[in-house]
């Protein structure tokens, strides 16, 4: 597989403790599980979409919708 193969990328900043250097709108990876397990422990402020994209093809091969913060008194 060559490298950087996967990107993780959002409209916004990526913050996180597991990324190389937190702030950045795109990393790369040239592991498909390790880009998808770094989206998905990540977060963006304020809240945006975060994408695995697969680059020599642009197929996104994994999504994180952005977190909901509406809550309800009701049970």
């Amino acid at each position: 597989m060559a490298d950087a193969e996967f990107r993780v990328e959002s409209n916004h900043p990526i913050g996180g403790r597991f990324l190389p250097s937190p702030g950045a709108q795109q990393y790369f990876f040239s592991d498909r599980a390790l880009a998808v397990a770094m989206a998905a422990k990540s977060f963006t402020s304020p809240s945006d979409e975060i994408r695995v994209v697969h680059v020599p093809t642009g197929e996104v091969v994994f999504r994180k919708a952005p977190s909901r913060t509406e809550f309800s008194d009701e049970p």
